[in-house]
């Protein structure tokens, strides 16, 4: 599967939640689209459940189906509860953290801004989206970058002491990654365990 690019609404509306943020449309259609959207009210299976659960989680990081099941088998290998692991893994890219940062309006932007060389990590330059930030990285915006437009329009009031494991720097226009979120810290609206019910099939 190629990376989506379609109409953001129309995923947010298959799922009944603006995973990709405030969807005004989604406000007054909140129910799947399609002609028959408002009338579908068949019970969704076991595994169906599971299915839909991967598939938001897939939408809302932006990963690939392959990208996705090797974050999976990481998870399994490492110590914790594989679920909370795995949503770890996934807040711990870079994209991601460019996105908490408040440097980008949504994580696809973000994903552009790495890959167009407007981020460094500890000072370096890195182009690449799914680079997992360790404890201790300083993520900020390149020297070069910091007059864009975009990057100043989002951090213009954005709330910086959102996300308490992200330690914000006005003076290089960028964050420290103190922590490994904890579960209760990611906002997500993500049931993973069901996720690790359906790879454990």
């Amino acid at each position: 599967m190629a990376r989506y690019t379609g109409p953001k609404t129309k995923i947010a509306r298959k799922f009944g939640e603006a995973i990709y943020g405030e969807d005004k449309v989604l406000a007054k259609k909140n129910y799947p689209p399609g002609q028959h959207g408002l009338n579908r009210r068949r019970k969704t299976s076991e595994y169906g459940l599971q299915l839909r659960e991967k598939q938001k989680a897939k939408y809302t990081y932006g990963v690939l189906e392959r990208q996705f099941r090797n974050l999976f088998e990481t998870a399994a290998r490492t110590k914790g509860i594989t679920g909370e692991v795995l949503l770890q893994l996934l807040e711990s890219r870079l994209d991601n953290i460019v996105y908490r940062l408040g440097i980008a309006p949504s994580r696809p932007a973000a994903r552009q801004l790495v890959l167009h060389k407007h981020i460094t990590v500890n000072g370096k330059v890195v182009n690449i989206p799914s680079y997992r930030v360790k404890a201790g990285d300083v993520v900020a915006v390149r020297e070069k970058s910091k007059s864009l437009e975009v990057i100043a329009d989002c951090l213009a009031g954005f709330n910086h002491s959102k996300y308490p494991w992200i330690e914000w720097d006005e003076s290089v226009k960028g964050g420290k990654f103190l922590h490994t979120p904890q579960r209760e810290d990611i906002p997500e609206n993500i049931k993973e365990q069901l996720i690790v019910e359906l790879y454990s099939k």
